[in-house]
């Protein structure tokens, strides 16, 4: 689900000079009651994320170490109340969501991002990775970074997954591998997932699941056509310069993002049949305006 701020004004062919947010969450729901307080999480996140860019100011400082630092405060706000609120739930909820916040102020794009999705920029028909996949598994520096990290917290990966339960590390929630570490692993052996035995060797120094955003800062120009965001459902079958071209030729074609995301999506499915891709935006037409579509 996308949330954009404050529109571009005017239609000149700069940027605007208030900032714009656009907020992408992929929610992962284990209960019905997630899925509407998952909505007032990405409404809690654009205010915390304003209110901590002190209206677009910092981003106007271009100082990606001071930007970082923002977000990451807004970032742990929500994931802290999204934790004591999933606490409070009388069942075992394992929800959780990922996120990718993009925050444009003139020709300056900042990238904020948790999870497993992927933004890409199409710069003249030529495909530009901004972020980073966050899971644990893969031969990528970000992967092999997630795994040290989440070893060091005491958690182990069984085939790609945190705890042989999990293949994403950075996400809101999942408070399991956070607050409820010590009773997963009573659960784990109640299950016969592992043993008595096994659990005592386990010393957890750390959250497993961490909300701390990758924070890119991109200077954008003439030769942006568009931003796309889609899972890594999608992203481990195309490559990123094939779904570029796909994109660019639909949108040449009609100039409808819908039209062009309804097309790579069902281009996914006959290329990755039974492969589950989420969260689909396009985010065209630079520099005069963003559309965005679900």
């Amino acid at each position: 689900m996308a949330t954009p701020a404050t529109p571009p004004s005017g239609s000149s062919g700069t940027h605007t000079d208030q900032p714009l947010l656009i907020l992408v969450l992929s929610p992962r729901f284990d209960s019905p009651s997630f899925a509407n307080f998952s909505l007032s999480r990405r409404d809690e996140l654009y205010k915390e994320c304003a209110a901590a860019l002190d209206g677009g100011t910092v981003l106007s400082t271009k100082n990606l170490e001071a930007i970082t630092d923002s977000i990451q405060r807004a970032f742990a706000t929500v994931d802290a109340n999204l934790s004591t609120w999933l606490e409070q739930m009388d069942k075992e909820d394992e929800s959780g969501a990922t996120a990718t916040a993009m925050f444009l102020r003139n020709d300056v794009l900042v990238v904020s991002h948790i999870g497993d999705s992927c933004l890409v920029i199409s710069r003249g028909g030529r495909p530009q990775a901004v972020t980073n996949f966050h899971r644990p598994y893969g031969n990528k520096k970000t992967s092999l970074e997630e795994v040290k990290r989440i070893r060091a917290a005491g958690g182990w990966i069984v085939d790609g997954r945190i705890c042989g339960e999990i293949s994403v590390s950075r996400a809101f929630g999942d408070i399991r591998f956070k607050t409820r570490k010590n009773e997963m692993l009573v659960k784990g052996v109640k299950e016969g997932r592992w043993t008595d035995k096994f659990i005592s060797r386990i010393k957890f120094k750390g959250d497993l699941i961490v909300s701390s955003p990758e924070v890119s800062l991109v200077e954008l120009g003439p030769d942006v056509e568009f931003i796309l965001i889609a899972t890594d459902g999608l992203w481990d079958y195309i490559k990123s310069s094939e779904v570029v071209s796909l994109v660019r030729d639909q949108l040449r074609q009609h100039g409808d993002v819908q039209l062009a995301c309804e097309a790579l999506g069902q281009t996914a499915l006959v290329l990755t049949p039974g492969t589950f891709i989420f969260c689909t935006d396009i985010f065209s037409c630079f520099p005069n305006l963003i559309i965005e579509y679900d």
